[in-house]
């Protein structure tokens, strides 16, 4: 499981029957600053995940990959490698606040 943030969106047309109708987003991890642990910074990649939650552009999210993408019952049926499982409201590390979802976080 990891945490990430909702960078984008991805729009498909045509694609195979059981996933019209997902919304898929464009998802970056982050992990824990080596130099300061009192924040988040991007690991550099990013992936595409099915999102049954409703996360946009802005949120930090929980993401799973692998054959654990297919294990919630809005998925398991999907040809997918990357889900969205939930939409974080805070992140404390070591006593601290390092990330807390204020209102709407989404960006326009």
């Amino acid at each position: 499981m990891f945490v990430a943030k909702v960078t984008g969106s991805v729009v498909a047309t045509q694609k195979v029957a059981t996933m019209r109708g997902h919304k898929l987003l464009v998802v970056e991890p982050y992990r824990l600053d080596q130099q300061n642990r009192r924040q988040l910074t991007t690991t550099g990649r990013t992936f595409v995940a099915v999102d049954t939650l409703g996360a946009g552009i802005g949120d930090f999210v929980l993401i799973v990959q692998g054959s654990s993408a297919r294990f919630t019952p809005e998925t398991q049926q999907l040809p997918i490698d990357c889900v969205v499982i939930g939409i974080v409201d805070s992140v404390s590390v070591d006593k601290h606040a390092i990330y807390h979802r204020t209102g709407d976080s989404r960006e326009e």
